[in-house]
């Protein structure tokens, strides 16, 4: 490899939420750095099959209800 054109690639601890902690190789951080995990597979929803909710944020879904409610594609 070029050495002015690839970052350095190096050896970091990735902890996990539980504690848990591993060694890979990363470009992340320094060589020896830790990674602190604030969502990984054993709390996301994704992979523990928790139920997701839409968020209704301001209103949104309302004020487009409100706009667009009175349409429909069948003809009358």
């Amino acid at each position: 490899m070029k050495s002015e054109t690839h970052p350095d690639y190096h050896m970091i601890t990735v902890q996990m939420t539980d504690g848990s902690k591993f060694q890979t190789r990363s470009t992340w951080g320094k060589e020896g750095d830790t990674l602190t995990l604030d969502i990984d597979p054993s709390v996301h929803p994704a992979w523990t099959g928790g139920k997701s909710s839409m968020l209704d944020t301001g209103g949104q879904v309302a004020r487009f209800n409100k706009r667009f409610g009175g349409l429909s594609l069948s003809k009358k």
